[in-house]
């Protein structure tokens, strides 16, 4: 098989493999049949993939996710409340919630910030990103973190070894199934 796949979601999606982080967005322009075959691998370690949009390229924004660490996520009271605002109903589930995002994403043109909800952003970082429309962050990696900044540094530096560690592995010959934490 070809390892395309295998090398785009260690590049993009190592921390949500590997437990640390509930879920991971990123494009993939390959192969429907690659993608239809991991969709099923990664089901098995209850992990989801959905696209959220196509792109003018001919490929997709995909997300992935853990199903049990996203529902705990988007159940957090603060979160639901928060969403709520947005037009999501918390009640009606995990599938529900990720179409809706689908929806915002391929609606008015501008980009649902929400989002970070959904990919374990803390919610201070997200409303904070919404409320001052990007600008005066405490500290800038994996997203725009408004909150404490060393907790921030501490976790992008975490997702950034994670990554490298997933990548090294590939380019070692480890298969990509082998590291996914159960």
């Amino acid at each position: 098989m070809n390892r395309s796949f295998e090398t785009a979601l260690a590049a993009y999606c190592a921390p949500t493999l590997a437990g640390l982080k509930p879920a991971s967005l990123f494009h993939w322009a390959g192969n429907p049949r690659e993608l239809a075959a991991w969709s099923r691998k990664l089901s098995r370690f209850g992990i989801g993939v959905r696209s959220l949009k196509r792109c003018p390229d001919g490929g997709c924004l995909l997300y992935l996710y853990r199903v049990r660490a996203l529902e705990r996520v988007l159940s957090d009271a603060g979160n639901a409340a928060f969403l709520r605002s947005f037009g999501y109903a918390p009640e009606h589930g995990i599938d529900a919630l990720v179409k809706r995002l689908r929806e915002r994403i391929g609606g008015n043109g501008s980009f649902p910030h929400e989002i970070g909800v959904f990919l374990g952003y803390p919610l201070e970082d997200v409303r904070g990103f919404i409320d001052n429309g990007g600008a005066n962050y405490t500290c800038c990696g994996c997203w725009k973190a408004y909150g404490d900044p060393e907790a921030a540094r501490r976790k992008f530096a975490a997702y950034r070894r994670c990554t490298e560690r997933y990548r090294e592995n590939l380019r070692q010959g480890i298969a990509l199934e082998a590291l996914i934490t159960a």
